[in-house]
Order: C-alpha cells, then sequence, then structure tokens
C-alpha cells in the first residue's frame, strides 16, 4: 500500500494492475549573472510534484526514463559571455510524460571582450522554472526573468527580483526566484524553495541565488540549495535540490555561480517495486514504501 492507497485498479502493458506512483522533479538551476557589474542571482530549478495528491500510474512492463538537469554554466575565468540557464529534468514512460523547467539566468550588465558592446545587452534575467534576478548597472537597470515558464498547474516556480526605482541603478543585482518565493524590489536575496517530504524526511529545494553587492558585502541564497551573491565570486547553487547560483560583481571566477544540479525522486508500494534501475539511483525505504533518488540520467522498468 502506498500513502494514499491500494494498488489502482486497471491493467498495464504486460496486462497487469496500475501500480501508484508518485514523483518530486527539480530542474537545474540557473547560473547567476557574473560578466561584468552587478549580476543578478539565478532562478531556481522548476519544482514539481504529486505527493500529498493524486498518484500517477506506473505501467508494469514499462520503461520510465528519467534526465536529471545539470546547472546552468557561467564563462571561463573572467570571461566576457552570456551565462546559462538550467537544463530541464523529467520523467517519461508509458503514460508518464512530467518535465520541470530549469531555472533562469541572473541578468548582468555585459560587454564583449574589450569593453565593445550593448552594456545593457543581458541584463534582465532568464525565464525558466523560477525566473533569474534582474542585473543593474550605472546605465539602467534589467527586467526580471518570468517563472513558471512553460506555465504548468501547479506553478513550478516564481520570478526573479525585478527593480523599479531607476534611482538604485548602481546598486546590487536582485536575487533570483524560488519554488516557495518571488523576491521583491531592491531585495539582493534569493527567494526561498519549498518543503517536501517525499524521501521520508523533510527537504526543502529550489531555492533563488542572491545577487551581486556592490561594492563590498554579500547576499544570502534562498532556502534550498540557493547560492550566496557577492561583491567579488557568487557561490554556486547546490546539486541535487536544483538551487540557482549567486551572482558576481566585476567577472567572477568559473569556479562559482553556477547553478545546482536537479533531482528526480519516485516513490511507490515496496511491494509494487520491481528493484530494475539504471543510473545508479539511491534506493531507500519509508514504512511500506520504497523511494528511487537519480541525481543523474537513469530508468526505471516498472
Amino acid at each position: 500500500m502506498t500513502q494514499f492507497g491500494y494498488r489502482t485498479l486497471g491493467f498495464g502493458s504486460g496486462g497487469g494492475p496500475i501500480f501508484d506512483g508518485y514523483y518530486l522533479i527539480v530542474g537545474g538551476g540557473g547560473a547567476g549573472g557574473n560578466n561584468q557589474y552587478h549580476g543578478g542571482g539565478g532562478g531556481a530549478g522548476g519544482m514539481r510534484s504529486n505527493y500529498g495528491g493524486t498518484a500517477i500510474g506506473l505501467r508494469p512492463g514499462a520503461v520510465y526514463t528519467v534526465s536529471v538537469g545539470a546547472g546552468g554554466t557561467i564563462p571561463s575565468p573572467g570571461g566576457q559571455g552570456i551565462n546559462n540557464s538550467g537544463e530541464a529534468s523529467s520523467i517519461v514512460g508509458l503514460g508518464v510524460s512530467l518535465t520541470s523547467t530549469g531555472g533562469g539566468f541572473g541578468g548582468c550588465n555585459y560587454r564583449l571582450a574589450g569593453g565593445s558592446g550593448d552594456p545593457g545587452a543581458t541584463r534582465d534575467g532568464g525565464d525558466g522554472g523560477s525566473g533569474g534576478g534582474a542585473g543593474a548597472g550605472g546605465d539602467g537597470i534589467g527586467a526580471a526573468g518570468a517563472g513558471n515558464t512553460p506555465s504548468t498547474d501547479p506553478s513550478q516556480g516564481e520570478d526573479g527580483g525585478a527593480r523599479t526605482d531607476t534611482s538604485t541603478a548602481g546598486d546590487p543585482g536582485c536575487g533570483g526566484g524560488g519554488k516557495g518565493e518571488a523576491v521583491g524590489d531592491d531585495v539582493g536575496n534569493g527567494g526561498d524553495g519549498e518543503a517536501n517530504d517525499i524521501t521520508g524526511s523533510s527537504v526543502t529545494y529550489a531555492g533563488g541565488g542572491g545577487g551581486s553587492r556592490y561594492p563590498t558585502g554579500s547576499t544570502t541564497g534562498g532556502s534550498g540549495g540557493g547560492g550566496a551573491g557577492s561583491s567579488s565570486d557568487g557561490s554556486p547553487g547546490t546539486d541535487g535540490l536544483g538551487g540557482g547560483g549567486g551572482g558576481s560583481e566585476r567577472n567572477g571566477s568559473s569556479a562559482n555561480g553556477v547553478g545546482g544540479d536537479g533531482v528526480v525522486i519516485i516513490r511507490l508500494a515496496t511491494d509494487d517495486y520491481t528493484g530494475t534501475t539504471t543510473g545508479s539511483p539511491t534506493v531507500t525505504t519509508d514504512g511500506s514504501d520504497t523511494i528511487m533518488k537519480w541525481t543523474g540520467d537513469g530508468t526505471y522498468t516498472a
């Protein structure tokens, strides 16, 4: 028996009952802004879960492919370039197609090598599961990235932080959005994630990255793996939680400010668990249920 009932009435591909399954899917977090002046925090990876709600049907004999999204990357050390959003995570198989979008990249005030190009070309935060925070510069401010992109119900996450007061154009980049909390105007901290106990204990996932600080100081990442922002190098988002990377001020190194990798978890009754997996998931039990947790790609055969 699973948390919410016995095997679903119906038949799978092999003629047997369709088993109740519960999932948590978190995309990779977006990278923090890292290319010149006032980088915004990366948005958290999108987070979706049915634990506590209606089960999906896992059909005996069907192969369910698990993809875990990597966190967004940033340019080479001191590099001038566009940061990346996180990658999507998903479960796909017979009767199931579920995806959580990666988090949006943090905005920045980008110049090409040698100082040429539009200094405001990428100061808008990227769209994603949660949006990246707006960047800023002495010549203007950016817009927040939109969360829950593409739209799903329930929402995957929130918008990034935005700034509406143009008098603060030289101030820190804004924080990235999290699953549980967007970031208000002129607030550099990352948005908090959301707790889920599908593994048998409460874990918070999908926190947004903090924006950079100028000229000194730091911001906090959102709970759930968001990286801190800084006046030098931003901190990375946490792998396995889909946290957004922290924003950096004036070209931080490539070792910092990257987004955290996502995670995929499937929970079902131990009586229904076949043990046929690839990708080396961590397998644990909680009461009468078995939980599979992937931090890399793999499969489960029901």
